[in-house]
Order: C-alpha cells, then sequence, then structure tokens
C-alpha cells in the first residue's frame, strides 16, 4: 500500500475545504441574513401543489423558489420581533400539526383503499337500473285555488293556448316563462299527487280536473315520453369514484370514532 506524501495530504485537504461549501450549497437556493434557505422547501412545496392536481410548469417552479425565500425573510422578521414564542402562535401551531396530520390519515387510507374500475362499474350498474323506465315530458299551470284551475280548464277546452295561459297564470315562474314546460323527468321525481296524475295521462292529454298539492293545483298535459336515458360509463366514472371514495372515507372516519373510548357527547349534526 503505498502511502500519501505530506505534501498530497495537504493538497486533498485544501480540496476538501474548497468542495464542501459547493456541496452544502448545492442543497440550498439561496441564503437570507447568513441563513442556508434549503432546496428541500421548495420540493416540498411542489408535492403540494402537484398532490392538488396542479401542473409543476417552469413558472410554478420559479414561483415556489420566491416564496420559500420570501417566508424565511418573512419568518427572520417575525422571530425577530419574538413571535416564536408568543402564547397564540404555540396554539395555531398545535392546531396546524393536528390538520397535517389528519390530512396525513386521510390520503393514507385512501392509497391503501383505492377504487378500481371494476368496483366503479358495478355501482354504474345499479345506479342504471334505478333510472330505467319511462320519462315524461309534461307541462303545467299552477294556482293557489281550484276554481281559477277550473276556469282555465275551460278555457283550454274553449281553444286557448295552454302555452299561453301558463305563461299569464301560472305562479310557477320558473315554468311559467317556458310556457309551463317541465322538460323530461320520471313521475316519480315530482310529488305523489302530480305524478300519479302526469303518468295517467297519454301522450297530448290534459287533466280534465284540478290537481291538488302541497303547492296549489295543478292543470297538467303530457307532451311526449321517452325511456329514461343514461349517461356511459367512462362519461361518469371519474364522478362515481369520487362518490365511493367519500363513502369509504365517511366509514372510516365512524369507525374510528366508535372505537375511541371518549366520555364526549357529539352533537346530532355530527352524527
Amino acid at each position: 500500500m503505498k502511502l500519501m506524501t505530506p505534501a498530497a495530504r495537504a493538497a486533498l485537504a485544501a480540496l476538501t475545504v474548497v468542495l464542501m461549501p459547493l456541496s452544502a450549497s448545492a442543497q440550498n437556493i439561496a441564503t437570507v441574513n447568513g441563513k442556508a434557505v434549503p432546496k428541500a422547501r421548495v420540493e416540498a412545496l411542489l408535492q403540494q401543489a402537484a398532490r392538488g392536481g396542479q401542473a409543476v410548469t417552469p413558472e410554478m417552479q420559479a414561483q415556489a423558489r420566491d416564496q420559500v425565500v420570501l417566508r424565511e425573510i418573512f419568518v427572520q422578521e417575525a422571530s425577530k420581533r419574538g413571535m416564536a414564542s408568543s402564547k397564540d402562535y404555540a396554539e395555531q401551531m398545535e392546531l396546524a400539526k393536528q390538520s397535517i396530520l389528519i390530512r396525513e390519515l386521510f390520503e393514507d387510507f385512501k392509497k391503501k383503499n383505492p377504487v378500481g374500475d371494476a368496483e366503479a362499474k358495478a355501482e354504474y350498474e345499479k345506479f342504471k337500473a334505478q333510472a330505467t323506465g319511462t320519462e315524461y315530458r309534461a307541462r303545467h299551470i299552477l294556482v293557489d285555488k281550484e276554481e281559477d284551475a277550473k276556469a282555465l280548464i275551460a278555457q283550454i277546452k274553449a281553444g286557448a293556448k295552454f302555452e299561453e295561459l301558463a305563461t299569464k297564470n301560472s305562479k310557477d315562474t320558473g315554468s311559467a316563462q317556458n310556457g309551463g314546460d317541465l322538460d323530461f323527468a320520471k313521475p316519480e321525481s315530482y310529488v305523489p299527487e302530480f305524478g300519479g296524475a302526469l303518468s295517467k295521462l297519454k301522450k297530448g292529454e290534459m287533466t280534465d280536473a284540478p290537481v291538488k298539492s302541497q303547492f296549489g293545483y295543478h292543470i297538467i298535459r303530457l307532451d311526449d315520453t321517452r325511456d329514461a336515458s343514461f349517461p356511459a360509463f367512462d362519461d361518469v366514472k371519474a364522478q362515481i369514484k369520487q362518490r365511493i371514495e367519500q363513502v369509504k372515507m365517511q366509514g372510516f372516519q365512524e369507525d374510528m370514532r366508535a372505537k375511541a373510548k371518549t366520555d364526549y357527547k357529539f352533537s346530532p349534526q355530527a352524527r
């Protein structure tokens, strides 16, 4: 084994002294009042943005570097003023730590319980089965008094236009401006009295007598029917997966609360 000469050892030591600051500076993006600002802070900020669904562009990277250096400047000033030792700061830090830990807990649960396409497709088929049937396109005129409804029915039978009377007389302002048009919907989407009367009509028919509901008296006309439509799986897959994730997360939270030993009584709104 060849030993290094004193001159070689001195040269290596000098080179190490020169390289150490270079190596350390590679891990930092700046110094503020003599304190290094680590590059890891920028990376953490960008990871947080990516986790939130944002695209990490060169512009965002530059903004993140600016933000990290500015934060260091502001934090140093706050520390100079003794704010880091205040009671308010300590309380807010505790809440912030709790929020971060809870977020990480929920993110970990989502990663370990992903919603696959097969699970989403099964849920989709359940929705689709419930949505099958017939949709009805109806028009209606809604008034407060039964005698007013009967008078309008008489006018329509005498030749008056349903649409014009709906615009002038219906208190359902949302449909009145469209001549009473309610668009396509299934009978069960309406109040029972309305839906029941509607499903008994044939296309073009109008109710002979006013239909009473909690809203007043209706005159109903059926304009058209069609088979209930339902979007393709790929068009709603993302929304279905999100809904399943929410249900799973709610179950996870409820399970933790049920297992926790506490004498606290939660309010009804929290259940």
